[in-house]
């Protein structure tokens, strides 16, 4: 029951911090306009550069890490400072790569400065050590305060086109102070155990090989914003964030699944249960395809309806944009279960690299053309091959550990209930007004449909939910 807590702790917080910009940017796409929107995320892709460089892998591998001595308490309060060393060390060594290049760069320079404040966060964000203990509750609830004041923060002080700066260091502030209100209960964890010396540098080399598959990562997340600004427009690169701001929330529900079952099943093979990593292994992918196929498939039939419900006049292209890349919500459901949940908590680090490697590769040499011929869609159509690629791979390098057939025992039934429940929302659209009530009944129409479907078909899913309820109610 512990697993599902933190799912539902971590899955509500992926929730508000994707909610919370969207929320804003119903409002600030209107203020601000594509242009204000396209110059925050072109110069908001850059400055993720150099948070990459400062977070150096140490997400995944501090969480993986804690996790596995998180019952020695002297060796837990020596592997956070260690780590937490190397964090900061890599924060000052990043900010100082991005002074030099402040020093040549001349495009949108104020905008730039602001969004260095998100640099600077990253050394004091230590999500990873909570999570490798497993306590989801204390990061959600305090830096959910925090976003919900920068909502209220946004609302008062962006009132015109000129505000993009002040709109860029309300976003960045917050995260820096949610950051901050994780480390007041540190000292109630750790306490005043005695140490001994201190051997950070012993993680470096670990957290080296956990930051190459970041790069490649972060190669097919944020270079498509950059190429977009540069070879298409800035709005183009705002039109590309909504889009994925829109898709990602609906992955929120997944990748909370990854963050949680990371530390648990590095937990699990640690101590060498790993007929419990199995059969966790086949209960979340099943999971994730009973979610992610109607996500996909649903997010498809609304987007034309509400792209410009939401965002208003003039953003029209992002609806397009989500109905081609609804189908990555599927893809990286899959690879989180075997990348996130299942080779990385095993230390096969090397495989996770090259998948998401190979990724990045396709990503780069199909941009070029792609986004020369089609823009915006064409962006859209190289993450989807990426993503191909990524799970592909990563399905390829656990197919001796694991059953295809049990994996993908039920897919036919969700392909053919989200099939069912994507052709009754079409027919709905086709008869109705695009308003936000034939939107909400459109959604309701087709997750009823939806849900009716697989119990009829009689999915594991639906087994799996009953037998933890039941299990609930025993305790």
């Amino acid at each position: 029951m512990k697993v599902v807590r933190n799912y539902l702790y971590s899955v509500g917080y992926q929730i508000l911090a994707i909610i919370v910009p969207l929320i804003t940017s119903y409002y600030v796409s209107r203020v601000l306009r594509p242009e204000g929107v396209g110059a925050n995320a072109f110069t908001n892709s850059i400055i993720q550069y150099f948070v990459l460089l400062a977070n150096m892998g140490i997400g995944f591998y501090g969480n993986r890490e804690i996790a596995y001595v998180r019952d020695d308490i002297t060796k837990l309060k020596k592997t956070f400072l260690e780590i937490q060393f190397i964090k900061t060390f890599m924060t000052i060594v990043s900010y100082v790569f991005f002074l030099i290049f402040m020093f040549f760069y001349e495009r949108n320079r104020v905008y730039m400065w602001a969004q260095s404040i998100n640099l600077l966060a990253v050394a004091f964000d230590i999500s990873w050590f909570y999570q490798g203990i497993e306590d989801f509750k204390k990061t959600v609830l305090k830096n959910s305060l925090v976003k919900i004041i920068s909502t209220i923060l946004i609302f008062v002080f962006i009132k015109n086109a000129s505000d993009v700066t002040i709109y860029i260091i309300l976003l960045a502030i917050s995260t820096l102070l949610g950051n901050l209100t994780l480390w007041p209960g540190l000292r109630k964890i750790l306490g005043n155990v005695y140490i001994g010396k201190l051997l950070p540098w012993r993680h470096f080399f670990p957290m080296l090989s956990m930051f190459v598959p970041q790069i490649a990562v972060q190669i097919y997340v944020q270079l498509n914003r950059t190429m977009l600004g540069i070879m298409v427009s800035e709005k183009a690169s705002g039109f590309y964030q909504y889009s994925d701001g829109l898709v990602k929330l609906v992955l929120a529900l997944v990748t909370s699944a990854g963050t949680v079952m990371l530390p648990h099943v590095a937990n699990a093979l640690a101590n060498g249960d790993k007929d419990s990593v199995d059969l966790m292994m086949y209960k979340s992918f099943d999971f994730v395809s009973a979610i992610t196929i109607p996500m996909a498939f649903g997010l498809a039939a609304i987007s034309h309806d509400l792209a410009p419900l939401y965002y208003g006049k003039g953003y029209e292209p992002v609806g397009t944009a989500m109905m081609i890349e609804s189908v990555i919500v599927i893809l990286i459901g899959w690879s989180n279960v075997i990348g996130i949940q299942y080779l990385l908590p095993a230390d096969r680090v090397k495989e996770y690299t090259v998948s998401v490697t190979l990724g990045s590769i396709v990503n780069i040499i199909l941009n070029i053309p792609l986004i020369y011929f089609l823009g915006l869609n064409g962006a859209m159509i190289s993450t989807i091959c990426s993503e191909v690629t990524v799970t592909g791979y990563q399905l390829l390098a656990v197919k001796r550990n694991f059953y295809f057939n049990k994996l993908f025992k039920d897919l036919w039934k969700y392909l053919l209930s989200a099939f069912v429940m994507f052709v009754t929302i079409c027919l709905l659209r086709s008869i109705l007004k695009a308003t936000w009530v034939s939107l909400l009944l459109e959604v309701t129409t087709g997750v009823v449909s939806y849900l009716i479907l697989i119990i009829l078909l009689r999915t594991r899913v639906i087994s799996n939910g009953k037998e933890l309820i039941r299990s609930r109610g025993k305790l």
